[in-house]
């Protein structure tokens, strides 16, 4: 099986052997997300998109394009096939990320997997089990009513000793069955798989090590490659000697339509050799840098696009008792992940297989193939565990260079990068700035909100508190560039776009409550009549104990308050700081997060991505930001490019708002938005002071200090 959109059923039941082939057609209206823009969806498949195979010794195998990346979805996937073919968990074993065995999927991200593809398995694995009852009662001469199942058995309920497994219906079978009735989902209430935490299916092999990643790899005759890279982004290569490297024994050098490399037996040689490459570049003057970026941003703005707009915004100026005019920042983020980017690549009898840490094995097949020549058929990913990937590892050129030079010089190749490599390389989390006018009537309620944003884009910028008159105006989006307006390529940072806008929003709520004289949890209910925002605030209040109170209180310990919207998550956070004015470092103590996610599919798995997100989001909050200077990147590594330490992590308490008559929605990424205007709120709750640009270094906060 090579192309999960295009091959037919003879070849998928081919490629899978002996058992039974499940095949699903499933209504369009399932598998396409209406908050996914279409062109992402377009090559989705609209007939066999959730594949299961159950084997003659019972085994079931589920095939998802998706990857594992530490969030947790090989088993939460797997208990959600479990629970709907009414089988143990311990019976699942999942296939993931492989192009040529798994089903087309547009990439791993966006918290789409358990609210899009997870539909398509529970759905997959109920109309499995209507195929195998109907297998059944043909097998006992009774009708599917007379029938029940469990954990993989199928009796006849007047007569329990007539029953034949799952494994028995397919021994020495080979079929294909097309369901097209739509099966009943189990009921949150009769859940026995679903809504527990066993054991992760990928814990043992990272626990001892056997886990296998792409640097991991090994292949026959397989050469480490290390790649000439420019100096700075937009630098144009004008004289290059490789000789030097040539000389070196057991050398193999490439200079090929400007992809210049040495590759050898070793990684070590293949560094020395690199390092006798010399080269000149033409590199271009820098035009902005990490404190220019801001006007930058504001001046070349492209035209904004309008999300949301109601009412009368100059009505609602006059109206208003007091009005509010902030303008926030944010600079440029790595993603930084403990694995950088990697592939290895062989090239053999005219096809291309390519190891690679990505999150998107489709799109980087189709990228591959478009590199080195090859159709896409001839092209096949296999995706390891990935080491983190939080948006970054969507590109793939990495995975491109390596069959590049994996094509050229005829053996397997591994392209791994250098921690600079991944830097300069990286999609960084765009800068961006807010510019945001906001008021309020004499009791405190909110009239008008007309929010700007540069540079980050628009998700998180809904407004759900209620506003008469508002606007909200986007420009630029968070992917692209270099086009002129980002110096460099930008991209998805773990929620893009949502830190920065709540990070102002939330800000602004707080700045208006305090001028009403109202408590700012008090000042949020009075502002809003969604019922689920208004369950996660209550819901994060009881747990961490709030009492009302009007910041600021200048003690030099605070705690705040903000909220946000993501992935259909609601999700509330509450947070206690201690900030020393004589230096401004600021220490985190506690972190009270509360979410409103729908099913909660695993609840350990769950709290793992709520507890993450709360720690990565220390990172931008306090010290994460790419320092440049045009094109060139100032950081290389992490002894510049500052990451959170065990000892900024607080003590975290994490509450989940039942709510089972919602489907499962997004849960690896909500918790990170308020990061920053909840700690940025408790610190204007201890000292008075405001912190309007990320990340909010102890000089930062000491300069806002002087300011109150």
């Amino acid at each position: 099986m090579t192309d999960a959109t295009r091959m037919d059923r003879r070849e998928f039941v081919k490629v899978l052997g002996g058992g039974i082939v499940v095949v699903v057609t499933l209504p369009l209206d399932m598998i396409l997300d209406p908050r996914v823009p279409a062109r992402s969806q377009r090559q989705y498949p609209t007939d066999i998109n959730a594949y299961l195979h159950i084997a003659e010794d019972g085994t079931i195998t589920l095939y998802s394009g998706k990857v594992e990346m530490g969030q947790g979805i090989m088993t939460s996937l797997s208990q959600m096939a479990a629970e709907e073919l009414g089988v143990t968990l311990d019976t699942v074993y999942i296939v993931m990320g492989d192009t040529e065995s798994c089903p087309w999927d547009m990439g791993t991200f966006g918290s789409l997997t358990t609210r899009m593809f997870g539909p398509a398995v529970r759905t997959a694995a109920a109309q499995a089990r209507l195929v195998l009852t109907d297998l059944a009662a043909e097998h006992f001469g009774v009708e599917r009513d007379a029938l029940t199942v469990e954990n993989g058995v199928i009796y006849v309920r007047a007569d329990r000793s007539r029953r034949v497994s799952y494994g028995e219906l397919a021994k020495g079978k080979q079929l294909t069955h097309t369901v097209d009735e739509r099966a009943v989902l189990r009921a949150a209430k009769d859940f026995t798989v679903v809504g527990g935490s066993p054991k992760r299916l990928d814990g043992h092999e990272k626990v001892t090590g056997a886990a296998k990643y792409a640097g991991d790899i090994r292949l026959p005759g397989m050469l480490y490659a290390r790649i000439l890279r420019p100096p700075a982004h937009g630098a144009t290569l004008t004289r290059v000697d490789t000789s030097a490297a040539r000389a070196m024994p057991g050398v193999t050098v490439v200079n090929q339509d400007g992809l210049v490399a040495v590759l050898a037996a070793d990684p070590e040689t293949a560094g020395k050799a690199l390092g006798l490459v010399t080269a000149e570049f033409d590199v271009p003057g820098p035009t902005v840098d990490t404190e220019s970026i801001f006007d930058h941003l504001v001046k070349a703005a492209p035209a904004p696009a309008t999300p949301d707009e109601a009412g009368d915004l100059a009505l609602g100026r006059r109206r208003s008792a007091k009005t509010f005019d902030v303008t926030y920042y944010n600079g440029y983020v790595a993603h930084a992940p403990m694995e950088p980017h990697t592939a290895v690549a062989e090239v053999k009898d005219g096809k291309a297989t390519v190891w690679s840490s990505t999150q998107a094995p489709f799109s980087q097949q189709t990228n591959i193939a478009r590199e080195i020549g090859f159709r896409a058929d001839d092209v096949r990913v296999i995706t390891p565990y990935v080491g983190g990937g939080f948006g970054g590892k969507v590109p793939g050129q990495q995975a491109v260079e390596a069959a590049q030079l994996a094509k050229i010089t005829g053996k397997p190749v591994q392209v791994m990068w250098t921690r600079a490599e991944e830097f300069f390389y990286d999609t960084f989390r765009p800068a961006a700035v807010v510019k945001l006018v906001s008021g309020i009537d004499a009791a405190g309620k909110l009239l008008l909100w007309d929010y700007h944003v540069y540079g980050a884009g628009s998700r998180g910028s809904d407004v759900f508190y209620d506003v008469p008159n508002r606007t909200v105006k986007v420009y630029g989006e968070w992917r692209g560039g270099p086009d002129g307006y980002h110096p460099f390529a930008v991209g998805a940072w773990r929620a893009p776009a949502a830190n920065t806008n709540r990070f102002a929003a939330e800000q602004q709520m707080d700045l208006m409550a305090a001028a009403a004289g109202i408590d700012p949890l008090a000042f949020r209910l009075k502002n809003t009549t969604d019922a689920r925002m208004t369950a996660v605030l209550k819901a994060v209040a009881d747990a961490y104990g709030w009492k009302p109170r009007v910041p600021p209180g200048k003690t030099g310990r605070g705690r705040g308050v903000a909220c946000g919207i993501d992935a259909d998550t609601y999700v509330a956070l509450a947070a206690d700081v201690t900030v020393d004015r004589a230096t401004g470092a600021v220490t985190v103590d506690r972190v009270v997060c509360a979410q409103d996610m729908g099913v909660v599919v695993n609840p350990d798995g769950a709290r793992m991505q709520m507890e993450g997100c709360i720690v990565m989001g220390l990172g931008y909050v306090f010290s994460e930001e790419v320092r440049f200077e045009g094109g060139n990147v100032l950081d290389a590594n992490f002894d510049t490019y500052h990451l959170p330490r065990f000892s900024w992590v607080p003590r975290i308490e994490t509450v989940f708002v039942k709510n089972d008559a919602l489907p499962p929605t997004g849960g690896g990424e909500p918790a990170i938005i308020n990061m920053g205007a909840v700690i940025a709120n408790a610190v204007f709750d201890a000292t008075g002071a405001h912190i309007r640009r990320l990340p909010m270094t102890p000089k930062r906060v000491l300069e806002a200090l002087r300011k109150v």
